[in-house]
């Protein structure tokens, strides 16, 4: 993919998006985890886990990358990451998903930021992977870019989140077209894919189409107001 074309752009676009929505629990963990040190640490403790946070971040990725070159995980990651988009905007319980641990040191807050992010930034990892193509110079620069702005702003990330529900509707469709150019780009479908591009963009319209419809409509029925049979 060529440098600062439109479609490196878009992709960059895309990881970033993807980071963003995706990364709303990691937030509040990491905004927490340095709260019990000194004032003077806290900033301090945040930085330097950051750092650590993206360089963990990004090793994972490129793995991610390069596994997806054998031969089927493509497929299986294109439909992991179908149901990821639809727990995006599905209800879920998340009565103890703000209870991040806490450290009373410098390192302790540090190694709990970077730790805390590997563990909960799967999700992130499979869409960032997906999104660049396998393009590793946009994984490295939507990374440096998302997760700072993440860790630095978790407040405001939230609450935008929460008070604009069409970013949440946004970022999940960004998933879904992702995990369906991951599937009709996987070489064991070749067959199937590349003779008709019919195929190719009803799968695309199908799952983008059928995530939010089906995240929609989980919300729905759990606010108790079930969409309505015509």
């Amino acid at each position: 993919m060529e440098l600062f074309s439109a479609a490196w752009l878009s992709a960059l676009l895309a990881i970033v998006l993807i980071d963003l929505v995706l990364a709303g629990d990691n937030a509040i963990v990491i905004a927490l985890a340095a709260r019990r040190l000194p004032p003077r640490l806290q900033t301090k403790a945040i930085i330097w886990g950051t750092v650590g946070a993206i360089v963990v971040r990004t090793l994972m990725t490129v793995g991610v990358v390069w596994l997806l070159k054998i031969p089927g995980l493509m497929l299986v990651g294109g439909l992991g990451l179908v149901w990821i988009a639809y727990k995006l905007l599905a209800p879920h319980s998340d009565g103890a998903s703000h209870d991040a641990p806490t450290a009373n040191t410098f390192f302790g807050a540090m190694r709990t930021i970077v730790i805390a992010d590997a563990l909960m930034g799967v999700d992130n990892v499979l869409g960032v992977a997906g999104a660049a193509k396998g393009s590793i110079d946009l994984v490295v620069i939507g990374l440096l870019i998302s997760v700072p702005i993440v860790v630095w702003g978790s407040t405001l990330v939230l609450r935008l989140v929460e008070r604009y529900a069409f970013i949440t509707y946004l970022g999940a469709g960004v998933l879904a077209y992702t995990a369906a150019h991951m599937i009709v780009s996987e070489p064991l479908l070749d067959e199937v894919f590349d003779p008709n591009a019919v195929i190719r963009i009803a799968t695309h319209a199908v799952l983008i189409i059928g995530v939010l419809a089906a995240g929609w409509w989980a919300a729905r029925r759990s606010s108790g107001n079930p969409p309505v049979a015509s």
